[in-house]
Order: structure tokens, then C-alpha cells, then sequence
């Protein structure tokens, strides 16, 4: 089952995917780090960020053009959030990031 849009993509900044769903569908923004920018996801620990690209690259992936796309980012198409919240458990534990003081842990 995949994510809902109530679910969290970014646990540091408790941003769900309905939150940067609604963001592009109305900002239409031409990178994912205009995302990041506007509503602070993926700035803390880094684990949402290819999430983020990921939903940017489904709603907003025909306006970007040719020359500034990037690969799929390599999370599985279809993720449940139990499973989405142990990745990011298993990335903080190998130290892969680090989530700021206030952050979900």
C-alpha cells in the first residue's frame, strides 16, 4: 500500500505528502529544493529528500526541462508508511544523518 496523504515524508519538519502534493500542484516549482525551501522538508536528517524528489518529479515532471532532470530516485514506487518510518529508523542508526533536537525520532 502506498503512502497516504496524511502520511510524514519529512519526521523532522512533520511535513505529509498532502502538504508537498498540494505545494507543487499549486507552485508548480521547477526543482524539489524549491520544495525544501518553502516548507522546510528535507533540510533536517536528509532521508525524506528522495521522497521529495520523487513526488516532485510525478506531479510536477513535465515542467522540467529535459536538460535539468534527474534519474528516479531510488526508493521503491510503492511504499507503506510502517515501512517508510523503518528506513528512516535503520538511516539515523547507520549515522547517515542527523535529525535536528527537536525532530521525530
Amino acid at each position: 500500500m502506498p503512502l497516504n496523504p496524511d502520511d510524514t515524508v519529512c519526521f523532522c519538519f512533520h511535513v505529509s505528502v498532502r502538504k508537498i502534493e498540494t505545494f507543487c500542484h499549486v507552485e508548480k516549482p521547477q526543482a524539489a529544493s524549491q520544495i525544501s525551501d518553502c516548507l522546510s522538508a528535507g533540510t533536517g536528517c536528509g532521508w525524506c529528500v528522495p521522497m521529495i524528489r520523487r513526488i516532485h518529479l510525478r506531479i510536477c515532471g513535465e515542467n522540467i526541462p529535459w536538460w535539468r532532470r534527474t534519474e528516479t530516485p531510488d526508493i521503491p514506487g510503492e511504499i507503506d508508511a510502517d515501512a517508510y518510518r523503518a528506513g528512516r529508523s535503520k538511516y539515523l542508526a547507520d549515522g547517515q544523518g542527523t535529525p535536528p533536537p527537536d525532530a521525530e525520532l
